[in-house]
This record gives structure tokens, C-alpha cells and sequence, in this order.
């Protein structure tokens, strides 16, 4: 991740706050069940406050005077409210557990839709880990408050309120010497929340870290074990590992500091309520059914204050995680649907492609990939792409799906700027597959079909014969067996010849293929090559090539240098008028993949 991305300062409180409240939108929708979970909150509070004054009442009344049929009566009313206390919270917390859950859920489906949004470059520059983190933990960060800590922070404000009134009422300077001690719980907790907020943040950070890092190893484990680097890739995770450690300690011992001061101040108030209720008792200035009203009420303001540094805590969690998520929300996606786009028909796209002086730079760099290219591309031709390594190949395909916008001219299809059309109507035209070929952990077929929904047997038997990848029939349960992630329980040229068929079972107007073939040894390729032939003759084609033996698909041949076009022509032609391009087609090995 980025210096930009990721700062090394955690981000001050107004704007951690600010994140926060910038979410409040998601909490719209639960306004009214967050209203009735306060409102049955408090319900519960005034039933556990009545309970002190009926033990006041059972200790001065029936106890004192032996009146049994009154403390059965009020020993009864104690037991009713417990029981109607109980099954209000229960009914709270499932409500709680419930709206923060969906809220969870609204959120992490928003996250993941606008990372799809964002273009290519945003994710070259984050760290999966990073953005899982995000998705997950931080998330989670939130949902614990939402569901436990906001709710449980406003009824013990109002608990403490309502004890305190209570407390002045049964003695008034032992209530007011109570009350007095929410001065130095006060300063503890303002002091703990500006320390914690900055260690939060850090843990939050490096637990992306760690994440990336075992990401790295799971997608990397053959590069490791193949160089050997096993023990390498565990220092450098018992590294990050140990980082993540030494600032969760750090939190820890934040923590435990200021919790430790939440425990004591409560227990060294109580132990002087005691006392000096005691002597009042003594003095006949109250009854003991009152000191142990007092006294009551008082221990329920221990788990309030106790509760206080998680509250503090979470929230300051809370309000991290919901920076670390508003900077992948605050992210703009570069390429979106201009105002007035219209949807592209597919049965009318023939399918007519022309670059029209097109320039390219990527973001924050001086130089151009690509300089004033200007080509065209004919309903049904097919146009190979040619060029040494760094030429803008690549690139250059890339821009005909939008993957990346020009930054300069302009690309029509059928006439009209794509700019102009729907990004999904305009990927539904044009395929591309890629050199190194993404497959996903889910079954054969559905890799295939990738949400094209039910697609016919038939179709894709086409598409597995025209990429030469019958071998899926040969796997354990055939289109139905679960391929690995990334397709890694394939060979290269497996996975390649897969995502050949995908691209070729859409039946697009425009197919893309970024040097498709690479992996494929030379007998496999040649049937490929005479599969293809059949499918590209009514269908615009560009493909990137590396091997002499794959520009035999192409009907002309434009060859890039430095980012612009050199030339142009048959294969043939230019073998004939330019030394470059016999250069680059004679540099380039013929790659066997078994």
C-alpha cells in the first residue's frame, strides 16, 4: 500500500469521528428498531431500578415489623420484575444482535460493489490484505459497537443518572460524595480514549499487514517451495507477526491501566458508603432497609463503570475501522457511465473498431505508454498486436474494454465513443482474455459460465472443443469439479485453455485475447489455433502476440514501438518492409507448457 494510502500517523479523532458519522446513512433504514431497542432498554433500567426501594421496602416493612403476608407480596413483585427484566433483554439483545448484523451486511456488500468499481490501478496499488481487512475485521469493529456499545453506552448514562438522583434522595451527602466520583473517571476516560484511539488505529494497519502477508504465501507457495524460501517467507510473516504482537500489547497495557483505575475508583467509594452509611445508621440518621437501598443501587453502578473503558474502547475501534473503510469509500472510481450513456445492442454491434489518435498515461507519470495510435479494426478482421516487451501492448487492448480510459483522442465501436456507452452493456461485447489467466474457486462450469446463468451443454462443449480443453471431463466429477483457488490445481496451459473457452463461449462482437496461447506447447496450440480460425471469422478480433506461429490468425498485423505504431500491414508485408518486426517475431522463443 501506498504512503498515501496508508499513512504512518493515525488519523486524528475529529476525522475518525467524522468517518463514522459519515456512515450514519446505513443506519437510516434501522432508525426505528434502534428506537425501540432504546426504548426497551430503558424499560429494563426502570425495572432494575424499582428493585432496590421493594428490598427497602421488604427490610423496613415486613422484616421489621414480622409481617409475612407483606414480604410474600413484595418478595413476588421483586420476582416479577427480574423475570420482566430478563425477558426484555433477551428479547434487546436478539433485536441488537439482528439490526447490527444486517447492518454488517449492507455495509460489506457496498464495500465489496465500489472495489469492483474502482479501476485497475487502485487494486495495483492496495494490498489484498489490506482491503480484507476492511471487508472483515474492521466490520466487525463496527458491528460490536453498533450492536453492544452504542446502546449499552446511552442506558448506562442514563443508569448513572438515575442511581445518582435516587442515591441523593436516600442520603444526600453520600450521594452527592458518589457522584463526585464520576470527576476522576471522567479524566481517566478522556485521557484513555486519546491514547487508545492512535494504538487502535496502528493494530487495525498491521493486521492488513498480516493479512497480506499470508495471502502472499498462499498465492506464492510454489514460487516458495520451488526456491526454497520457506524459511524465508516465515521470518518475514513471524516478523509482521510479531509487529501486530507488540502494538496489540501495547493496546493491552493502555487497557489494563485505565481499566484497572474504572475498578478501583467504584470498590474505594463503595468501601467509604459503607462506612460512614454504617455510622448514619448507628446515629438512627437512616434505617438499614435505606443503606442497603443505598448500597444497591450503587453496585449497579460498578458494571456501568466498569463497562466504561470496552465502551470507550470499542467505540474508539469503531471509529478507526470506520476511517480504514471510508478510505476505499472516499476513493472515486475513474472510469463510471458518462451522463446520457446508452446501452450498446449486441445482436445490432457489428462490431467496427477504430483508435483514433489515442494517447495513454498512467496516473502520476510523465511519460506515455501510448502515442497518438491510430488504427482500425473491421467488422470480422482480426488485428494482431505485435511489439517488443514494453511497447504498450497490453495496454493498448486494455482500453477497448475500459479496463483503463484514454487520456487523450479517442475509441469508437460502431461509430461511438465507448465513453459514451454503458460500461456493462460494452463488457457484454467485448471479451478479453489474458496471458495469465484468472480462474476462481468454484466448479468448471461455473468458471465458464461466470453469471451468464444456465448456459447449454452444447455451448459449452463448443467452447471447451474451440479451446481444446476437452480435459475437464477426464476431472473427477467433470464440469462439476471444484477447480482450487486461482486454478492452481491446473497446469498453465490448463487454466489458459479455460479461460480461452470462457471468453469464447459469451460469443462476443469483440474478443480480446492478450496473448492467450502462451503456455500452450506447439501441437496443442496449432489445434487451438485451427479451432479459433472458425470462430474468428465472423467476429472483430485483437490479439496480442508474442510467437510467429499465433500471427498466423490474423488477417493484418500492426506492430508497436515505443508505444506508437511502427507499422502496419499483412505478415507478409511486414516481413518484408520492416527489420523491426522480423526482429521482435524472431526475439520471441517458442514457450512449450506441458
Amino acid at each position: 500500500m501506498t504512503a498515501e494510502n496508508q499513512p504512518d500517523q493515525p488519523p486524528s479523532k475529529p476525522r475518525a469521528l467524522t468517518s463514522l458519522w459519515e456512515l450514519r446513512g446505513y443506519m437510516r433504514p434501522y432508525a426505528k428498531r434502534m428506537l425501540f431497542l432504546f426504548f426497551l432498554a430503558f424499560v429494563a433500567t426502570g425495572a432494575s431500578l424499582l428493585v432496590p426501594r421493594l428490598i427497602q421496602a421488604v427490610i423496613d416493612g415486613p422484616i421489621a415489623s414480622g409481617d409475612m403476608t407483606g414480604l410474600w407480596a413484595l418478595a413476588g413483585a421483586v420476582a416479577a420484575l427480574g423475570i420482566g427484566e430478563g425477558a426484555i433483554v433477551l428479547l434487546r439483545r436478539y433485536l441488537q444482535a439482528k439490526a447490527a448484523l444486517s447492518l454488517e451486511t449492507d455495509i460489506r456488500r457496498d464495500l465489496y460493489a465500489h472495489m469492483q468499481s474502482l479501476h485497475p490501478e487502485f487494486h495495483d496499488q492496495w494490498q489484498t490484505g489490506q482491503l480484507l481487512a476492511r471487508a472483515t475485521s474492521d466490520l466487525g469493529a463496527m458491528r460490536r459497537f453498533l450492536s453492544w456499545g452504542l446502546i449499552f453506552g446511552a442506558t448506562s448514562i442514563i443508569i448513572y443518572i438515575a442511581v445518582i438522583t435516587q442515591l441523593m434522595l436516600i442520603h444526600l451527602w453520600l450521594g452527592i460524595m458518589v457522584a463526585a466520583s464520576a470527576v476522576p473517571l471522567f479524566l481517566i476516560a478522556r485521557n484513555f480514549a486519546r491514547n487508545f484511539l492512535g494504538a487502535a488505529r496502528k493494530v487495525q494497519d498491521q493486521q492488513g499487514e498480516v493479512a497480506s502477508n499470508a495471502e502472499q504465501m498462499a498465492q506464492g507457495i510454489r514460487v516458495i517451495k520451488s526456491f526454497g524460501r520457506a524459511k524465508y517467507m516465515e521470518e518475514q510473516f513471524e516478523t509482521e507477526a510479531a509487529s501486530l504482537r507488540d502494538l496489540s500489547l501495547r493496546k493491552v497495557k493502555i487497557t489494563s491501566r485505565s481499566w484497572s483505575l474504572f475498578d478501583m475508583i467504584p470498590s474505594l467509594t463503595l468501601t467509604i458508603t459503607l462506612v460512614v452509611g454504617a455510622i448514619a445508621v448507628a446515629q438512627n440518621q437512616v434505617t438499614i432497609g435505606a443503606l442497603v437501598a443505598f448500597v444497591t443501587l450503587q453496585l449497579m453502578l460498578v458494571g456501568p463503570i466498569e463497562s466504561l473503558g470496552w465502551i470507550i474502547a470499542s467505540g474508539n475501534e469503531a471509529m478507526t475501522a470506520a476511517d480504514r473503510i471510508r478510505d476505499v469509500f472516499r476513493t472515486e472510481p475513474a472510469i463510471v457511465d458518462s451522463d446520457g450513456a446508452v446501452d450498446i445492442d449486441p445482436s445490432s454491434c457489428r462490431g467496427h473498431v477504430r483508435f483514433h489518435d489515442v494517447d495513454f498515461r498512467h496516473d502520476g507519470v510523465e511519460d506515455a505508454v501510448l502515442r497518438n495510435v491510430d488504427l482500425e479494426v473491421k467488422p470480422g478482421e482480426t488485428l494482431a498486436i505485435a511489439g517488443a516487451t514494453g511497447s504498450g501492448k497490453t495496454t493498448l487492448v486494455s482500453l477497448l474494454p475500459r479496463l483503463y480510459d484514454v487520456t487523450g483522442g479517442k475509441i469508437t465501436l460502431d461509430g461511438q465513443d465507448i465513453r459514451d456507452t454503458t460500461l456493462d452493456s460494452l463488457r457484454r461485447v467485448v471479451t478479453m482474455a489474458f496471458e495469465d489467466p484468472t480462474l476462481f474457486s468454484m466448479s468448471v462450469r461455473e468458471n465458464l459460465a461466470l453469471g451468464l446463468g444456465d448456459v447449454d451443454d452444447d455451448a459449452i462443449a463448443e467452447a471447451l472443443q474451440v479451446a481444446q480443453a476437452e480435459f475437464v471431463y477426464e476431472l473427477p466429477f467433470g464440469l462439476d469439479t471444484r477447480i482450487g483457488e486461482q486454478g492452481l490445481s491446473l497446469s498453465g496451459g490448463q487454466r489458459q485453455r479455460l479461460a480461452l473457452a470462457r471468453a469464447v463461449l459469451v460469443k462476443p462482437a469483440v474478443l480480446v485475447l492478450d496473448d492467450p496461447l502462451s503456455a500452450l506447447d506447439v501441437n496443442t496450440e496449432e489445434l487451438v489455433e485451427r479451432a479459433l480460425k472458425s470462430v474468428l471469422s465472423g467476429t472483430t478480433a485483437l490479439l496480442v502476440v508474442h510467437r510467429p506461429s499465433t500471427v498466423a490468425l490474423a488477417d493484418r498485423v500492426a506492430l508497436l514501438s515505443n508505444g506508437t505504431v511502427a507499422a502496419i500491414g499483412t505478415h507478409s508485408e511486414l516481413l518484408n518492409s520492416s527489420p523491426e518486426y522480423v526482429e521482435v517475431l524472431s526475439a520471441q522463443p517458442e514457450k512449450v507448457d506441458a
